[in-house]
């Protein structure tokens, strides 16, 4: 029997959920998380620490790349998708469970990193190898648009993430929240990971998917002929996920963190912006099956350029209503972008080895632009007290995407089984 196309976006959806509120979750919580595992440094220390622990699950990313993406390669994109949702939920549940500095002194940062190593991990397989069994199984005109339902998972993962955070520190206020709240959506979370495994492991294999596993090339070589199309990855991605980050972690993070307090207006102003990235991602997807995703791709670069300066500076010092403003200003043009991304990126990819040479491709591109990103923010405005110098790099990620994308052939309709 056929799977419906409900199932198969579901299926997508779902890990993308669990596997971003977590990400997103840490990210909000990461200046009280730094109170617990790093006491005894100083104030930016702790935020640079607690950062650069936010950084690392990224970094992690490549190695899941790898393993996991010749799961999927290999065995199969179901078995991928099983495996990659079972060791997030796992990982993030021990993170709810983690004893602090206080109770177990240097161990507990060294678990916190190991464990911020299995999310990055599993996360390196799940978000490429959804993308990839969703878009194989579309229909060639509707492929932007049903694997944008895989990036809107990303976002509904990073809204629950950051209306959590909102909720446990209005409710519980934020002594409470800084000590001990931070653990709630982290253990919570299991529920989606039940919900996932029971969801997915039921799906269909695709017929790519199956043929891709009885070819089974040598991995390194496949890898090695793919360097054109993971360069293409990162001039499409990189600006993108950086801005992402810049946008709905670091400036959230950074205004919560200033205000001395909770900060519960940022994170519920965060929360409402969020939802005009999750509209606008289905409008990108399906833009870019009408007008072509590399032409739709390079016109929100150009626009995401021309208004991370201001954006930046108001996220930074505006009111809340300027806040959010400022957010809505950057929701529009990169939930697009985030939305046809998924597409054009499978698409520029042999079916031989898809999954693992495209989750490598991401992987590297998100820990180098995006995860880093909050750091990297941190730093500049520390260092060079500089408030904008974040949005210059940006701009910086922007221009090489454009000169990268411009030589690119339209991957609109492309048959993904060869």
């Amino acid at each position: 029997m056929k799977q419906s196309a409900l199932r198969t976006a579901a299926a997508g959806v779902i890990g993308n959920v669990l596997e971003w509120f977590d990400f997103a979750v840490y990210g909000y919580f990461a200046t009280d998380i730094g109170k617990q595992f790093f006491p005894e440094s100083s104030p930016t220390a702790r935020q640079l620490l607690s950062l650069a622990v936010f950084a690392l699950g990224f970094a992690a990313r490549p190695l899941g790349s790898i393993v996991l993406g010749m799961v999927g390669d290999r065995i199969g994109r179901r078995a991928l998708l099983t495996l990659s949702i079972g060791l997030m939920g796992g990982a993030t549940l021990a993170i709810g469970l983690l004893p602090t500095f206080a109770q177990i002194g240097v161990a507990a940062p060294l678990l916190l990193v190991v464990l911020r190593v299995i999310q990055g991990f599993s996360l390196g397989g799940e978000f490429t190898g959804s993308m990839v069994y969703t878009t194989e199984l579309a229909s060639p005109t509707l492929r932007g648009l049903v694997s944008s339902s895989t990036a809107a998972g990303t976002t509904m993962g990073f809204i629950l993430g950051s209306l959590s955070a909102w909720a446990v520190n209005r409710v519980l206020g934020h002594d409470a929240a800084s000590l001990w709240g931070w653990r709630i959506p982290f253990i919570g979370s299991v529920l989606f990971c039940v919900a996932g495994w029971l969801l997915r492991r039921g799906i269909h294999e695709s017929d790519a998917g199956e043929k891709a596993a009885a070819e089974r090339p040598p991995v390194l070589a496949s890898l090695l002929a793919d360097i054109r199309p993971m360069v293409q990855t990162f001039g499409i991605v990189a600006m993108t996920n950086a801005a992402y980050y810049v946008t709905f972690t670091f400036a959230v993070e950074r205004r919560k963190a200033l205000t001395g307090e909770g900060g519960e207006v940022f994170l519920l102003a965060n929360t409402v912006s969020l939802m005009v990235v999750l509209c606008a991602k289905p409008i990108g997807g399906l833009l870019s099956d009408r007008i072509g995703r590399k032409r739709l791709m390079i016109i929100l670069t150009v626009v995401t350029m021309a208004v991370v300066i201001y954006a930046l500076h108001i996220l930074l010092y505006g009111s809340p209503r300027e806040f959010v403003m400022g957010q809505v200003l950057m929701a529009v043009p990169l939930g697009m972008a985030l939305g046809l991304q998924g597409a054009m990126v499978v698409e520029i990819f042999p079916l031989r080895t898809r999954v693992t040479s495209m989750s490598v491709a991401y992987s590297v591109t998100l820990a180098l632009a995006g995860g880093t990103a909050p750091l990297l923010s941190t730093w500049l405005i520390d260092v060079f007290k500089n408030p904008i110098l974040p949005a210059y790099a940006i701009v910086a990620y922007g221009l090489v995407g454009i000169i990268i994308m411009i030589p690119m052939h339209e991957t609109n309709g492309r048959s993904l089984d060869t």
